[in-house]
């Protein structure tokens, strides 16, 4: 079984899909697949689903889900067995032998990170695997609980600095003029993040951009002031001043 949760929910069984109805189930698979294997206490579900105001008799209504979500998986995809996939333990429930594309993210980075710069060909071709993975914003569609909550933003600030450290290696490795589109997909995906626009700029300039590595900076000043009331940060100025003396070294 794979589990998604980089993007809306998604439970595939061999190919097919396993459609969670509800928010709470959704919310329910999501927790369990970012421990896979290890169990998620009782009192921590029920403050992820319920928060603050859980109901009088909440472990009863958790397991009245659990039960649900087991009937789902069993019913949905034509197995029974797959009952078994969400086990009951003295502690709580644990989600056991399906992969989880979150842990794939995280391990692809850090193998990329373990090469540091002894093969940047093998670190590219990792994170690219890794940045892949993503259909969206994480953990879209399954509640506002405090875990969820936590765990999209280590992955969206993972996610950021592994595309930060692709792009590094793809300059590194002359592909300034294939890196281009991948670099304004980002950049206008997070319009305030000064170090895709150092790339983006570098990339245009390296490309014989100039005039368009000029206007995207004096673009992102423009917006830096008027929505945050700040200036650009000192690498992206070095990055601007650069271009315009034409310096080597960003060649």
């Amino acid at each position: 079984m794979r589990i998604n949760v980089l993007g809306p929910l998604e439970v595939w069984d061999e190919g097919m899909r396993v459609g969670i109805p509800g928010e709470k189930l959704r919310s329910i698979v999501a927790v369990l697949a970012l421990s896979p294997g290890r169990p998620v206490s009782r009192n921590d579900l029920i403050d992820e689903l319920w928060g603050e105001e859980p109901p009088r008799n909440a472990e009863n209504s958790l397991h009245g889900h659990i039960a649900r979500l087991r009937r789902v998986l069993a019913a949905r995809s034509g197995k029974p067995e797959l009952r078994e996939i969400v086990e009951t333990s003295p502690s709580g429930y644990a989600l056991t032998g399906a992969e989880v594309d979150a842990a794939c993210f995280e391990a692809r980075v850090r193998h990329a990170e373990s090469l540091g710069d002894e093969d940047l060909e093998a670190a590219a071709a990792l994170l690219t695997e890794a940045t892949a993975l993503w259909r969206g914003p994480a953990l879209v569609d399954t509640g506002q609980g405090v875990i969820c909550r936590i765990a999209y933003s280590r992955l969206q600030q993972t996610r950021i600095a592994a595309c930060e450290k692709l792009f590094d290696i793809r300059l590194k490795l002359d592909q300034h003029r294939s890196l281009i589109s991948d670099l304004e997909q980002m950049h206008a995906m997070y319009p305030f993040h000064e170090r895709f626009c150092a790339q983006l700029i570098t990339a245009l300039y390296r490309s014989g951009r100039q005039a368009d590595a000029l206007d995207a900076y004096s673009q992102m000043c423009e917006r830096l002031s008027h929505s945050l009331g700040l200036d650009p940060g000192h690498d992206l100025k070095s990055k601007f001043y650069g271009i315009l003396r034409q310096d080597p070294a960003l060649v």
